[in-house]
């Protein structure tokens, strides 16, 4: 069940959803969501000097991607076919019963910027800066700026309580990031982990 505009304030007040800096219900919540904003790091690849990801090679992700902070009132320009990791200005915090889902802003979308490619899902338990998998998918260059609403949040409330949280999930990559980190796929392929499922719940 998505939770409504009145529950989510009722999860925010309990605790149950937790979002620092607490937000404004004025500018931010809406019918069924509540919108966060965007913030001043992004991580790139440096395509120019790797020909390309090899998925079963021993590459530091970290090596193929670089980290860009914005100052504050300067733009982040995304020229069509760029593709960013960026965070969102807001700490977010699931209870263990709560599933959060990341969507793009439709005013956004007209103009071609998306804000995930397949990470929409955040587990319960989770715990950290939402990563968000920016693209510029329409043919004019697009100025993103710090600060401002950059995508929205609902929330679903699952059967029960999980057993395994995902602040608890054993090998979780990502719990409690304050920047942009870069995939960690390879991790797993080096690992031998097989690769079922991958990509909706690896944010």
């Amino acid at each position: 069940m998505i939770l409504s505009d009145r529950d989510i304030k009722k999860a925010l007040a309990s605790g149950r959803i937790k979002i620092t800096p607490k937000p404004d219900y004025k500018t931010q919540l809406g019918s069924c969501s509540i919108d966060l904003h965007l913030g001043s790091h992004f991580r790139v690849f440096k395509h120019s000097t790797h020909p390309f990801i090899d998925l079963r090679g021993n590459i530091d992700t970290d090596s193929i991607m670089k980290e860009i902070v914005v100052k504050k009132d300067e733009p982040f320009i995304m020229q069509p076919g760029d593709f960013a990791l960026a965070t969102t200005v807001e700490n977010l915090e699931l209870a263990d019963d709560i599933l959060g889902k990341i969507e793009g802003r439709s005013s956004l979308g007209r103009l071609g910027i998306i804000v995930h490619g397949t990470a929409s899902i955040f587990d319960p338990g989770w715990v950290g800066k939402p990563t968000m998998e920016l693209g510029n998918l329409g043919v004019m260059p697009v100025a993103l700026y710090p600060d401002m609403r950059i995508c929205a949040f609902t929330f679903e409330e699952v059967t029960s309580r999980v057993e395994v949280p995902y602040r608890k999930k054993k090998g979780n990559k990502y719990a409690g990031q304050t920047s942009p980190l870069a995939s960690k796929l390879t991790r797993e392929v080096s690992k031998g982990i097989k690769m079922k499922g991958i990509g909706a719940k690896d944010y």
